[in-house]
């Protein structure tokens, strides 16, 4: 989508974290909004770290209340590479199937995330994680914290 402003892009960071590959999960994102800073997070009592960083990026996407113009910065190359190198676009053309003609992991968010897409025009950046990047960082310990939380709710895409 092209969204028709003279106003930055939103930068939004995200990032997930898993306890164990499988274990407990969880998720962040932060932005400075018109309004102040923003910070999401949550966690999955059983799932993986791909599976957090992507419900990151959709959760943030998700929590945008109109068509919006954002860079979406990640330590993920798994989320930036499927959408920058057109991974995304090229398991959609064949039947949701990868390049090595396995089914794709994730369908789920996958397809939660392509309608976000379409309403958000959305460039992806990739960071190095663990550099001290400030935001990064802040994301990392929210994921961290969300994992570590008490009662955690099923995740319902992961077959685990």
């Amino acid at each position: 989508m092209t969204i028709e402003t003279t106003a930055p892009p939103l930068v939004i960071h995200t990032d997930g974290a898993c306890l164990g590959n499988p274990g407990p999960g969880g998720y962040a994102a932060v932005w400075e909004a018109d309004d102040g800073p923003r910070e999401l997070s949550g966690g999955r009592r059983l799932t993986t770290n791909n599976r957090m960083e992507l419900l990151a990026a959709i959760v943030a996407l998700e929590a945008l209340e109109a068509p919006t113009k954002v860079v979406l910065v990640t330590d993920s190359r798994y989320v930036h590479d499927a959408i920058e190198k057109r991974w995304l676009a090229g398991w959609q053309k064949r039947g949701w199937v990868n390049a090595e003609k396995k089914p794709v992991k994730n369908q789920d968010l996958w397809r939660r995330l392509i309608p976000l897409l379409a309403r958000h025009s959305v460039s992806f950046r990739w960071v190095r994680g663990h550099t001290g990047h400030v935001d990064n960082e802040r994301c990392d310990v929210l994921a961290k914290q969300a994992a570590n939380s008490r009662n955690l709710p099923a995740d319902d895409g992961y077959p685990g």
